[in-house]
């Protein structure tokens, strides 16, 4: 019988760069949608998704962090002297999504270096590694989308969407020889390929799941783009040797490493509230007359 997949890794470590000066003293994984810091949507589609533990990889400000997943008493016991229960309950929830520990990335060296810090947390199981960059909208989750697929091969499923060939050029693009449905079977993944090599605009997004054998591909591959560990050289690697799935996931994807996929982000997010619903869309009509 084979291990659920119930571990996920999610690395914060990065920079933040296109965010700046915002994340110059504030991670970028605490960017705010609407009232909710990004990562903590990234962990609620974890949990929603049958994951129980999670290992964040964090950087430099690791305790800002730190601190929205862990108990405030003095919030906590004003909010409720003064019975704002509705709040109580907004700013305890994160404490108890998951078992949630921290690991830190000393230096940036790369992606695929941030996930070998997953190893002992892991331990010899099938596992889920998430990018806090990325928020996602689906239902069912799309980490359990991938999930479903991996239970069926248990081959490395990696989550894609096409990008268009003018944007595959900034991630990695898979290109594949057959597909079923929303299932390809990958032959090769190139990161940032230059646009005439891209034989393919299906670019991986954010969300993985992987056998437990991948620590020992991790470990194999030397520095690559920007002289980095990057996690796309793994992945290249465990495709010759095991096969790789990549699964067209459904979905929105939000890039919250770049300002239009922030923002774009706060306003979907702002719609689909019933308190902000009507008010926004109010304004957004009058806005757009207005510009």
């Amino acid at each position: 019988k084979m291990s659920k997949v119930k571990k996920a890794i999610i690395p914060v470590a990065g920079y933040g760069t296109r965010i700046l000066p915002f994340t110059k003293a504030v991670p970028k994984a605490m960017l705010p949608i609407v009232n909710r810091p990004a990562v903590q949507l990234v962990i609620q589609e974890a949990v929603e998704s049958g994951i129980e533990e999670i290992l964040l990889v964090v950087g430099q400000h690791k305790e800002i962090i730190q601190n929205h997943f862990s108990a405030a008493e003095e919030l906590e016991n004003l909010l409720e002297s003064n019975q704002k229960q509705e709040f109580l309950e907004a700013v305890q929830y994160p404490q108890n999504m998951a078992k949630i520990s921290y690991i830190v990335q000393e230096e940036q060296l790369g992606t695929g270096h941030a996930v070998l810090l997953g190893e002992k947390f892991v331990g010899g199981e099938p596992f889920a590694v998430m990018f806090g960059d990325d928020v996602m909208q689906a239902n069912p989750p799309v980490l359990k989308q991938l999930i479903q697929e991996y239970e069926k091969s248990e081959k490395t499923v990696v989550g894609v969407q096409s990008v268009g060939y003018d944007n595959v050029v900034k991630y990695a693009s898979v290109e594949y020889n057959q597909k079923n449905g929303r299932v390809y079977n990958a032959v090769s993944i190139v990161e940032k390929p230059k646009r005439e090599n891209a034989k393919s605009d299906l670019a991986p997004l954010g969300r993985y799941v992987m056998h437990a054998n991948f620590f020992e591909i991790l470990k194999s591959i030397g520095r690559g783009y920007n002289n980095e560990y990057q996690l796309t050289d793994a992945l290249a690697s465990d495709l010759k040797q095991n096969g790789l799935i990549a699964y067209e996931f459904e979905g929105v994807r939000y890039d919250m490493g770049d300002l239009f996929g922030y923002l774009q982000a706060n306003i979907e997010f702002a719609l689909q509230n019933p308190q902000l619903c009507d008010k926004m869309k109010k304004y957004l009509d009058q806005l757009v007359k207005k510009f």
